[in-house]
């Protein structure tokens, strides 16, 4: 077989298909979108590599390898992503979820133990990933997620439904259109990239909307904006806490401070990189004081 004429339709088992696939992606790519053609578990790829395929799962197969090596995302070939331990949709109109804003959750679970009938409030939630994950670890909350994307919010909407997570959306550019809701806790993912970065033209974000990433020419002017308005939305006593760039924990920590905020921090990924900044809000006498 040569590396530019893939085998005959009908005549190609699983190896000859990723062995195909290889040489044109990454592994792991080749196994996942033949995994998702096949509507099949991992374990049946290595068990029964002789199996055919079917002429159509072929043809499916071929035209995803293919758009997969011209670098659009594997999870907006298969429309899914894992996050948390749960499968979200994903579409082109969300940002892709990653497993660093994993840490959002696991601060809101060591900051809230046991707390129920919390409220929260996830601000540009794209494919609601975290509202959908923070309704379903903890006790009874009551969450609401906004996005100014209509698009975004109806797939955040359709994986809360699929996840049977009860979550209120909003249309909103961040609290523009919000009530009179106050919140125990405020996470958010922002655009934190800034809009000059030339890691927006390469690897899979060239796919993701743009909107979603890129936030003003150092990348702060959401994180900024969000952390100014947070306070009038916080209860005393409650938590702000955002995901940001990797370079931009003391530029955050520093809008924090003179937002008011105690109890400054920052947090790190897995991978050691401080990914996420937050603090508690005590108050305006608290903030007047200083």
């Amino acid at each position: 077989m040569s590396d530019r004429s893939p085998p005959p339709a009908g005549e190609v088992d699983i190896a000859g298909a990723l062995a195909w696939a290889r040489a044109r992606i990454d592994q792991m790519d080749a196994r996942v979108l033949l995994r998702h053609v096949l509507q099949c578990p991992a374990a049946r790829l290595v068990a029964w590599p002789e199996q055919k395929l079917a002429v159509e799962d072929w043809a499916e197969y071929r035209a995803l390898v293919e758009r997969r090596a011209a670098g659009e995302p594997v999870a907006y070939l298969t429309g899914t992503r894992e996050f948390y331990g749960r499968e979200f949709l994903v579409t082109p109109a969300v940002l892709i979820p990653r497993p660093e804003t994993e840490l959002l959750v696991e601060l809101a679970l060591a900051h809230f133990p046991g707390w129920r009938g919390l409220r929260v409030l996830d601000m540009g939630t794209g494919s609601g990933a975290l509202a959908v994950t923070l309704a379903l670890e903890l006790e009874a909350p009551e969450v609401v997620a906004l996005d100014r994307s209509r698009e975004a919010l109806w797939v955040a909407m359709a994986n809360a439904a699929k996840l049977g997570a009860s979550v209120s959306f909003v249309q909103s550019d961040w609290f523009g259109a919000l009530g009179d809701e106050h919140f125990e806790l405020i996470v958010s993912n922002p655009p934190y990239v800034a809009a000059g970065d030339p890691h927006l033209e390469q690897g899979d974000v060239r796919f993701e909307p743009r909107g979603a990433l890129a936030a003003g020419p150092q990348g702060l002017d959401d994180l900024a904006e969000i952390i100014a308005g947070a306070p009038a939305r916080l209860v005393d006593g409650g938590w702000l806490f955002l995901e940001h760039g990797y370079d931009q924990a003391a530029s955050a920590r520093g809008l924090l401070a003179d937002a008011g905020f105690a109890a400054i921090a920052s947090w790190a990924d897995l991978a050691g990189i401080e990914r996420v900044s937050g603090g508690r809000w005590l108050g305006r006498k608290t903030r007047e004081s200083r």
